[in-house]
């Protein structure tokens, strides 16, 4: 994604924004698997199920 920086005297800049992007071993059908993934999918990823169904599974 791009777009400008701007300063208080109304300057612009060109400036990037960047995935934030981690190196990660995970494991992939059972095997220990390097690959890339940003930080908001990692999160994503170990985040417990939540809602009305995880509610249910937790009290059966």
């Amino acid at each position: 994604m791009t777009g400008n920086n701007v300063s208080h005297s109304n300057r612009k800049t060109k400036t990037r924004w960047k995935a934030n992007v981690h190196k990660q071993t995970l494991a992939i059908d059972g095997k220990p698997t390097r690959v890339k993934i940003c930080s908001r999918c990692l999160r994503t990823m170990y985040k417990p199920p939540r809602g009305r169904k995880a509610r249910a599974r937790a009290a059966a």
